[in-house]
């Protein structure tokens, strides 16, 4: 086992400890979307534990460090990357910048509040990639403001492949610390999930658009 798959696991152990990630093959959430989705994910509650707090801030400025290089700018995506971002900065020793969704309707009307210059390198910190739009919108915002985004990282990833091929598109190099194999991975070695259940997880993903829940799934 590499220290990256090592460290996924362990994320996604945590994920779940906390209830970040919810499982519920039988009764599905509905998304914005209108998809029927078996999983919920707010990673925000990461928050709220210092201990988990501080293993995925570490995480993030190791796979940084390692996988891009030490950038010039940290940028949290609004809301659930702000902050996080704000952690992984302080601990880079960064500036640090955070990217609405829209420009505001007011006063100065920014899209990206904080200060950075352009021609600067950045890395953009997600908490959660789905389909990847709103944070290759943040990406964008940026690339327009004259920054060089060296890629984006997240806590988690869904690992859908629209996302994969939007980000391909937009050629913007995307990481996760946790992807959605490991996590279903460490939901059954820890009994989260029984293996019909696995087989719902794993439908709902290769199309998650049309996904029907199974009869008998159980946590």
């Amino acid at each position: 086992m590499t220290k990256h798959t090592d460290s996924a696991f362990k994320v996604a152990e945590y994920l779940l400890q906390i209830k970040a990630v919810k499982l519920q093959p039988q009764t599905p959430y509905t998304w914005a979307s209108g998809w029927k989705s078996p999983i919920y994910c707010d990673n925000r509650l990461t928050l709220s534990f210092p201990k988990i707090r501080t293993y995925i801030r570490q995480q993030f400025c190791e796979t940084i460090l390692e996988k891009f290089g030490k950038p010039d700018v940290i940028a949290g995506v609004a809301t659930g990357g702000i902050a996080i971002g704000a952690l992984v900065a302080q601990d880079l020793g960064l500036p640090f910048v955070y990217v609405r969704s829209d420009a505001k309707k007011h006063g100065l009307t920014n899209q990206i509040e904080g200060y950075a210059e352009k021609g600067q390198s950045v890395i953009v910190i997600e908490d959660l990639i789905s389909t990847g739009g709103s944070s290759l919108k943040a990406v964008e915002a940026l690339r327009q403001a004259g920054l060089q985004v060296k890629g984006l990282i997240s806590i988690f990833t869904y690992d859908f492949e629209t996302a994969e091929k939007a980000f391909k598109n937009a050629k913007c190099i995307a990481h996760s610390l946790c992807n959605y194999h490991s996590l279903i991975e460490q939901a059954l070695k820890e009994n989260y999930i029984d293996e019909l259940a696995v087989a719902s997880l794993k439908k709902w993903r290769e199309d998650p658009e049309h996904w029907q829940p199974t009869e008998n799934a159980s946590l």
